[in-house]
């Protein structure tokens, strides 16, 4: 997950022996990599742990922060010289591992037990028919909006009720410029145009790059338009996503230029970002919070694990990501004590009408996010997705600073794009 960009200080954490590139795993041994303690978490619980379920395997676990985990995995997997048997793959950049050539097929875990899984987290683990990496949860997101100004500009704070100002992004903007009138200009509908990324990434129904060449989906151009609407027209905190004011104002405390109390209406946070982004940095909050789908179903973040193909464990490999990602004894424990939304239906099932969650006013997350989760598409992400929407995300910048019009700025993105692929 993105939990690494949250929780600050992370450090390099170490459980048995470490510097896998130095020791090879015997035919009992797993060495996993990973960038979040979550694997840590699984492989080590005394009770429903890998470890403590399965006796003859022992661990060896390394974690690197996830800015720098890229640059360690690359040049082992390139030399096939101290490769771990089993690799967390972050969302950001997951595909250019499944896409790589250089993991070990699990088409026969998934298959195994498909009909209990959501389908979207496959797909993303998918290439070529062939399914090289799964995951334990599903990231949907959502729309979290405070309930007292909900009270204060709707009359009411009920989900069902609000869903009905945001249920498109016609309705989002035209909501967000009756927020603007009816508060004088203190409320802005999000505190960040990046709150908004996701939704527009979601909504597509084209990839980037499509038959060797760039395409830019009608999604993409509307996320422009409508960032520069909001932008304009001030209905938006005008700050950046994970900067100090965007976590202002989830606690009531941004300030415009001139000082002026600025109210933030809403948050788009995936599953994660209940527990990880607003119950850490707004618990003053709890009970004031309430979600909702919003205009557009869309899913940000969440891990996956692979194998490298060239393991000389497979059987080992196999049946730790079977057990992570499909066993269902597992997954509701881990479900259970971490509140994370996980991939299987069965289980989902099982548990999600006794969740009630304080801090939104004991509304059922858990239940919510499983409806959100059905209407998330995996299939249109590629390996190049990390680098293009970067670029993507400078585009837009420029065009809504008022550097370019908005043609210039797609022009320059599509020439960057090109030189950089060779399309």
């Amino acid at each position: 997950m993105k939990k690494a960009l949250v929780i600050l200080g992370i450090v390099l954490i170490l459980f048995s022996v470490s510097g896998c590139a130095k020791k090879e795993a015997g035919p009992n041994k797993l060495v996993i990599w990973s960038f979040t303690d979550e694997l840590a978490n699984m492989t080590n619980n005394p009770t429903w742990g890998f470890i403590a379920t399965h006796p003859g395997i022992d661990v060896e676990y390394s974690q690197t922060p996830s800015d720098q985990f890229q640059a360690k995995i690359d040049p082992v997997l390139a030399t096939g010289q101290g490769c771990p048997d089993i690799i967390a793959l972050e969302s950001a950049f997951v595909r250019k591992y499944v896409e790589s050539g250089l993991l070990l097929d699990v088409t026969d875990i998934y298959e195994a037990k498909k009909s209990s899984l959501l389908a979207y987290p496959a797909e993303i683990g998918s290439y070529n028919g062939k399914v090289y990496g799964l995951s334990w949860q599903a990231c949907p997101g959502a729309m979290f909006y405070r309930r007292s100004l909900a009270q204060k500009y709707f009359g009411t704070d009920d989900p069902a009720t609000v869903q009905t100002y945001f249920n498109s992004f016609n309705k989002f903007l035209e909501t967000a410029e009756k927020l603007k009138k009816d508060s004088n200009g203190s409320c802005v509908v999000v505190s960040s145009l990046g709150d908004l990324n996701n939704s527009f990434l979601s909504a597509r129904t084209q990839s980037w790059i499509v038959n060797g060449k760039l395409v830019i989906d009608p999604a993409m151009d509307q996320y422009l338009d409508i960032c520069k609407i909001l932008h304009d027209n001030r209905y938006e905190g005008r700050v950046g996503q994970w900067s100090e004011g965007w976590f202002a104002g989830m606690k009531g405390e941004l300030k415009d230029e001139s000082d002026k109390d600025v109210e933030v209406f809403s948050y788009f946070l995936p599953t994660w970002g209940l527990h990880y982004v607003l119950k850490t940095n707004a618990p003053n909050t709890s009970g004031d919070w309430a979600m909702i789908p919003g205009p557009s179903s869309y899913r940000w973040g969440g891990t996956w694990v692979g194998a490298y193909k060239g393991t000389k464990n497979v059987d080992a490999a196999k049946e730790f990501i079977r057990y992570v990602a499909t066993d269902e004894a597992f997954l509701e424990a881990w479900a259970k004590e971490t509140g994370d939304m996980v991939n299987n239906i069965t289980v989902i099932n099982k548990i999600k009408d006794s969740y009630s969650e304080p801090y939104l006013g004991g509304q059922n997350h858990y239940a919510e996010f499983a409806e959100m989760a059905k209407a998330v598409n995996g299939r249109l992400l590629q390996g190049s997705d990390e680098a293009i929407e970067a670029m993507f995300g400078e585009a837009m910048a420029s065009f809504v600073n008022g550097e370019k019009s908005k043609d210039q700025a797609l022009a320059d993105f599509r020439a960057q794009v090109e030189a950089q692929f060779n399309l």
